[in-house]
Parts: structure tokens; sequence; C-alpha cells
């Protein structure tokens, strides 16, 4: 059963301007694994963080870092979800969370379903 979609994109040339202006971000926003790549992968693990808020019905209080954009050995990107996320898709009763990115010409975009 499904139970939250989300999806979420991120201009890149915007996002990093936002990131000059505010280097931190990039602490707040990432774990030190995910701050390692690219700029466009950046914006596309931010999308994919705002997606999983949505598809999780976009509660307070969850932090950034308790859900961690991986990748495996083909590519496939995943969530690592710890904590406060961890938390939330419990209550909700999810047991499996999809994701899909992609960054092109300049957008980078994600999607999340949720199911349980």
């Amino acid at each position: 059963m499904i139970i939250g979609i989300g999806i979420d994109v991120c201009d890149v040339r915007r996002f990093a301007e936002a990131i000059e202006r505010q280097p931190r971000m990039v602490q707040r926003l990432f774990t030190p694994l995910e701050a390692e790549r690219s700029m466009a992968s950046l914006a596309a693990r931010f999308a994919a963080k705002e997606a999983l808020a949505k598809a999780l019905g976009a509660p307070a209080g969850m932090s950034w870092h308790d859900a961690e954009v991986q990748t495996d050995d083909g590519g496939r990107p995943f969530f690592v979800i710890t904590g406060t996320v961890e938390s939330r898709a419990r209550e909700l009763g999810v047991s499996t969370v999809h994701l899909s990115l992609s960054h092109d010409a300049g957008i980078a975009s994600a999607m999340v379903v949720c199911e349980g």
C-alpha cells in the first residue's frame, strides 16, 4: 500500500548561489558523505530530502541529517533513514522508501514513494 508520494525540483544554479551566500548550508543539510558530491548531485539530494518530507506529511522537527542519500554499487540511490525521519516513517507504517533522482539541463529532481 502506498502511504505517501513526494516530488521536488531544484534549480542547480540557484542552489549553488544559495550555497555561495551561506556555505554552512552544506553542513546543515548534508551528512559528510553527501557533502563530497558535485553541486548538481547535492541539489538532487536536497530535492530528495524535500520529496521525502512531503511523502511523510512534512511534519515539523525532522532533521536533514536523519535522511541520508546513498548509492548502491550500480549507482541506484536509496535513503538511509534514522532518528526523527525513521520515527515518522515507523509512525506511518512505512516499510519501504523508493527514490528516483535526476539532474539535467540545470534542474535536479527527485521522486519518493513511501510504501507500507
